[in-house]
């Protein structure tokens, strides 16, 4: 009597993976589609030659749609969407090897494999003046205001000039690279009046004005390491006659009066001259038709 005996395949093993945690550093100007794992590293195996349905989650808030993989029964990861390390610098992905398809009714087995991913700065941005305001709460572009100074008409300054909003100044906003920053003075220098300090961005003057009218310098920072990453500020320096004497009041003391009842905001009289308004004034001998 000849029996023929069938061996079923029951699906009693797991899903393997190889390496079940691994860690990935990506450069923050990766090319959107380059691969960030290649697929032979997250490949799974089934002794029961099932075939492996994969699928990719994220669990750190905010970093969701970066990464994907190509294809149900493709593990590779790549990168979908341009990153940015101001948003997020680390992220924690999980791959889901599966041996029955998500919607499958029949039981399935799971493997895991934990994938971390650290973002590195990279250099991407120019140089910021400061102090600068954040475009639209982008914390990737800020803006600068202008920067303003007077010098004394036919006198020479020894010192920096003193400029307002503050010194002039920038950094590199990838600041875990914080490459070094030359200043240079690319505009408005008429004459050649004023320097820049390359390393400190001090402006200082070279020779007297005799002119009044202003100047509006174009400063240049750029990085050291690559000049092709620089900003432009506007520096108005404007010419004034030199302040000799203080201000100082007409008189020493003033007297004056007011009525019970009166409103608020109403004019303070003279003393002993209710229908003239109290008058304080002051003059200033640099400005004597002022």
């Amino acid at each position: 009597l000849e029996i023929l005996v069938t061996i079923l395949n029951e699906n009693d093993n797991d899903p393997q993976f190889e390496q079940s945690n691994l860690t990935r550093v990506v450069r923050e100007d990766t090319e959107v589609n380059a691969t960030i794992v290649a697929r032979e590293d997250l490949s799974a195996t089934d002794a029961d030659l099932d075939i492996i349905y994969y699928e990719l989650t994220d669990t750190v808030q905010g970093t969701d749609g970066y990464f994907a993989i190509k294809g149900v029964n493709n593990p590779e990861i790549y990168l979908k969407k341009a990153l940015d390390y101001d948003k997020f610098q680390l992220t924690t992905l999980l791959l889901y090897a599966r041996d029955r398809p998500v919607t499958s009714p029949e039981p399935t087995r799971t493997a895991t494999a934990t994938i971390t991913i650290i973002i590195e700065q990279t250099d991407t941005r120019a140089p910021w003046f400061l102090p600068c305001t954040f475009l639209h709460n982008d914390t990737s572009v800020c803006i600068s205001s202008p920067y303003f100074g007077t010098v004394n008409i036919s006198k020479m300054a020894v010192e920096p000039l003193i400029l307002r909003p503050g010194p002039l100044y920038a950094i590199d906003p990838d600041y875990t690279i914080n490459e070094k920053i030359m200043y240079s003075i690319v505009g408005g220098n008429t004459d050649e009046v004023f320097s820049v300090d390359a390393d400190t961005g001090n402006i200082t003057m070279n020779k007297i004005v005799t002119s009044p009218d202003s100047f509006l310098l174009q400063v240049m920072a750029a990085q050291v390491n690559n000049v092709r990453k620089y900003s432009i500020a506007t520096v108005e320096i404007k010419v004034i006659n030199e302040s000799l004497f203080p201000p100082r009041f007409e008189k020493g003391l003033y007297n004056g009066t007011v009525f019970v009842g009166l409103a608020p905001r109403s004019f303070v009289a003279q003393a002993g001259d209710p229908s003239t308004p109290l008058m304080i004034t002051a003059v200033d001998e640099d400005f004597p038709d002022v």
